[in-house]
């Protein structure tokens, strides 16, 4: 059976759509609540297990967190509220607590419009298929409520920001501090306003923070990093040593240095292998996507980094990461992996690994960088109809294969359709800029087309 609801990154949709409606939550967190129940591990026979909810700053959280606490408990299922919690901080905490499961009630980086589900084993990894596609089987049956002696209980958790916090400053080296560094980070008027300033301050750091007023609106809205112009524009208004911009879940991360240039997931991940080189500390090698960059593979194959890529998407960077036994990798976007820190892609992690390359070697990003030059990289996206396919559309293949001839083995051409919303990403790839633009708006206007008339 294959997944019915479940994407690359958990349930997520149009919200009152389906399936993101109170009552599907509700459902999907009572299905979610039978797997658990049904799947005690070592859990004393009168003891209920235990899942913990958080959300980021979107309007729609308070009906869906109380939809889904709804479902557990009436399933029998103990249920832990963060409040607005970066993905992360869920992810460690689930482990940190010794609870049975924790929930993400978030669209990322999406608009307010959207929001989203997302799951987190004991071992604060995302779920597998298996437990997914078992969740799924049970949506097909009907809620039918525990006796009443058998309910879950739910209550809120006070302490949950001290704890990532304190967990966040234990990835920084001991002997380093952020003292003398002006730092700009941008929050996305998400789920880290109140993690990640802390994070930076206690740390040594002046902090500007933006994007730390969330209405419940805003999130994502021009800033954060999905729109890093609002970083840099304030790292040079400012006059700060670095940028930080985080999205609205916390998971992601871009950085800007002094005069503003920025520096996606591909460059951020250079530099930390670069520095892991420098300490003995690197283990094995990297793990990118079909995304990543030419010229960020043949910079790490420079300092003889092994490369390999995976589908798009950090689930499948975290499979390829523990088949190899390695420990860093990342995506353009900004997901990066870092498992001898987390289990999970972490936007505050990872930035303070980069922050501590900065300060252990004295180097600015743009030194760190200088022997990564990235290939002219134009994305295209389309919007389409869920369950359009690309393979179904010869005159798509066509584009593609017209263009991959022209590019003469000096670049590449990527499509794939988005696992979080209804859109077709076109990327193409090579030397030459014109080139690549003329190749990758070719192709989209050919994938327009089909979507149009389909």
């Amino acid at each position: 059976m294959g997944r019915k609801y479940f994407g690359t990154d958990g349930v997520r949709g149009k919200v009152g759509e389906a399936p993101i409606t109170p009552e599907f939550v509700m459902h999907l967190g009572y299905a979610a609540g039978q797997v658990l129940v049904a799947d005690r591990g070592s859990l004393p026979p009168n003891q209920h297990p235990t899942v913990l909810i958080g959300k980021d700053t979107r309007i729609s959280g308070y009906m869906l967190e109380a939809a889904m606490e709804a479902g557990f408990t009436a399933a029998g299922v103990n249920v832990l509220m963060t409040g607005p919690m970066p993905t992360p901080a869920v992810a460690y905490l689930t482990r940190a607590l010794r609870l049975q499961a924790g929930v993400v009630i978030s669209a990322s980086h999406n608009p307010f419009e959207d929001n989203g589900i997302k799951f987190f084993s004991a071992s604060g990894q995302k779920l597998p298929d298996s437990v997914e596609k078992a969740i799924e089987a049970r949506l097909d049956h009907p809620i039918v409520t525990v006796e009443a002696r058998q309910l879950g209980r739910a209550r809120r958790i006070e302490d949950a920001a001290a704890r990532y916090i304190e967990f966040c400053k234990s990835t920084f080296p001991n002997q380093l501090d952020l003292r003398g560094m002006r730092i700009v980070v941008d929050c996305a008027n998400g789920a880290t306003y109140h993690i990640a300033p802390h994070v930076l301050h206690e740390l040594g750091a002046e902090v500007i923070a933006i994007g730390n007023e969330p209405n419940g609106f805003n999130i994502n809205d021009e800033c954060g990093a999905t729109h890093t112009q609002t970083l840099s524009d304030a790292v040079r208004a400012q006059r700060a040593d670095i940028g930080i911009a985080l999205d609205g879940d916390g998971d992601r991360l871009m950085m800007a240095d002094g005069e503003g240039r920025i520096y996606d997931g591909d460059k951020l991940v250079y530099v930390i292998a670069r520095h892991r080189i420098q300490t003995g500390q690197m283990k094995g090698g990297v793990v990118g996507t079909l995304m990543t960059n030419l010229g960020a593979e043949h910079a790490l194959g420079r300092i003889h980094v092994p490369f390999e890529r995976a589908r798009v998407g950090d689930r499948y960077v975290l499979e390829r990461l523990h088949a190899n036994g390695w420990t860093l990798g990342g995506e353009t976007s900004g997901h990066i992996l870092c498992l001898d820190k987390h289990t999970t892609g972490d936007g505050i992690v990872s930035a303070l690994q980069v922050l501590s390359a900065l300060r252990e070697t004295g180097e600015t990003l743009a030194a760190f960088t200088a022997d990564l030059q990235t290939y002219p990289q134009i994305m295209i996206n389309v919007p389409v109809k869920r369950g359009f396919r690309i393979d179904a559309v010869p005159a798509i293949g066509a584009a593609v294969a017209e263009a991959e001839a022209a590019l003469k083995g000096s670049g590449r051409v990527v499509l794939r359709a988005s696992g979080t919303e209804p859109l077709i990403r076109v990327m193409v790839e090579g030397r030459d800029a014109d080139q690549v633009r003329q190749a990758a708006e070719t192709i989209a206007g050919v994938v327009r087309t089909a979507a149009a008339a389909g």
